[in-house]
């Protein structure tokens, strides 16, 4: 019987390994979000006080995030050798220490290089937690583990959005990212106390050939490539969205302050529902039927931002950004599931796609309201999300019957 008590079982929903595992990687998702988009909020204020345009701004967004997508195979290949929680860990540290410097920046350009050095401090923890989740937690529970961790990141948006936005308005920039960049320690410290040991990870020998070899069979498998163009398109949308709304707001006919824009921040709660939501349902009614309904939400809350009403714009924001999450959730998890092995460079692929997505797409958006303002904005965000929808629709055609109905209950003895 001691023999017995010993052996390690996965975390299910309602346990009290569950529940760790879950507010730890809910505080690391914060940390991650919260410092890769402190300067969103802030982009307006950045092109005054450095007289630059929109696109020249967000830079400061697209770099972090495209640095982040270029480190994150090399993380999850070190969190092989290493351990999961070590990477994680270590990722959170070297972030939160970055982004104390960053309000320090003497130029453009000195911000901008540590924006970028910012986004491979990140990488660690996005590359690591889909895989660390998939190997701690138990099938039956892995959607709704899946969703946690992403409402966490939800939360990490919305503070990091709000927050500078808020400061900015009595203080300066400078101040707006030296307390959002607290915000991110404070969630590094919650995953430091909270996480649990891991139970299942075996550490691997970090070899190059093998992580192509990996790499390769991930990419050849039909389903997965759908599942990274998927997150291509998704982030594109979104990163573009909130980078350049904000300036349609501060300008005519709305010229709302930066500090009532950054309450519409305050709608990420939504993507923080929805993402719990959505996991649950995949978890009980399959994955395709989940995500197949949250991309028509995604594109009608994106077509209500069109009209110059406020009303409508703050509704269709909200929409948006609840289908937004609702779909990462059912993808993030659905590469998990789908990779029997190797999760962490399969994870790692889908987020290369999804942060790729944020930083070509959320550049090429600024170019796009330079030239269209905000009716061709929508536009190119449309077209994303279409070809997304054509994607949902093979990825349900091909994974139909057995995605459709919920996974199977284990047996039980």
């Amino acid at each position: 019987m001691p023999q017995l008590a010993s052996i390690a079982t996965a975390h299910q929903a309602g346990s009290a390994g569950y529940r760790r595992v879950t507010a730890a990687l809910y505080g690391a998702g914060l940390a991650s979000f919260a410092a890769m988009y402190c300067t969103q909020a802030l982009l307006p204020a950045l092109s005054a006080c450095y007289r630059i345009t929109p696109a020249t701004a967000a830079l400061t967004v697209s770099l972090t995030t495209g640095m982040l997508a270029l480190s994150i195979i090399p993380a999850s290949v070190v969190s092989e050798r290493y351990g999961r929680i070590t990477v994680m860990l270590t990722s959170g540290v070297a972030a939160s220490a970055i982004g104390l410097l960053l309000p320090f920046s003497p130029t453009l350009g000195v911000l901008l290089v540590g924006r970028a050095v910012h986004g491979v401090a990140l990488a660690g923890i996005p590359a690591v937690a889909m895989a660390f989740l998939a190997e701690e937690v138990h099938a039956s529970s892995l959607g709704s583990a899946m969703g946690r961790y992403i409402a966490g990141t939800t939360v990490g948006g919305l503070v990091g959005r709000i927050v500078p936005s808020s400061v900015a308005d009595v203080s300066n920039w400078r101040i707006a990212l030296l307390v959002c960049s607290l915000t991110t320690l404070a969630g590094t410290v919650v995953f430091a106390l909270l996480v649990p040991r891991s139970q299942f990870f075996s550490p691997k020998a970090a070899s190059v050939r093998a992580t192509m070899r990996n790499l390769a069979a991930h990419l050849r498998n039909p389903v997965l490539l759908k599942l990274f163009a998927l997150g291509f398109a998704l982030m594109g949308g979104f990163v573009t969205v909130y980078n350049y709304l904000g300036y349609r707001l501060t300008a005519r006919p709305f010229e709302l302050a930066s500090s009532v824009v950054g309450l519409l921040f305050v709608l990420y709660l939504a993507g923080t529902w929805t993402s719990l939501v959505a996991g649950r349902l995949a978890d009980r009614r399959g994955r395709a039927l989940v995500l197949g309904g949250a991309w028509p939400i995604t594109v009608a809350g994106l077509l209500l931002t069109v009209p110059h009403a406020l009303v409508a714009i703050v509704v269709g924001v909200g929409v948006f950004t609840g289908g937004f999450f609702a779909a990462h959730t059912v993808a993030s998890g659905w590469v998990g599931a789908v990779a029997q092995r190797d999760r962490a460079e399969a994870s790692a692929l889908y987020l290369f796609s999804y942060y790729l997505g944020g930083s070509v797409a959320g550049a090429f958006g600024g170019l796009v309201y330079s030239v269209g303002g905000w009716p061709a904005t929508v536009g190119f965000v449309g077209a994303l999300l279409l070809a997304g929808l054509l994607l949902v629709a093979l990825l349900v055609r091909e994974t139909a019957p057995a995605s459709l109905g919920a996974e199977p209950d284990p047996v039980r003895c």
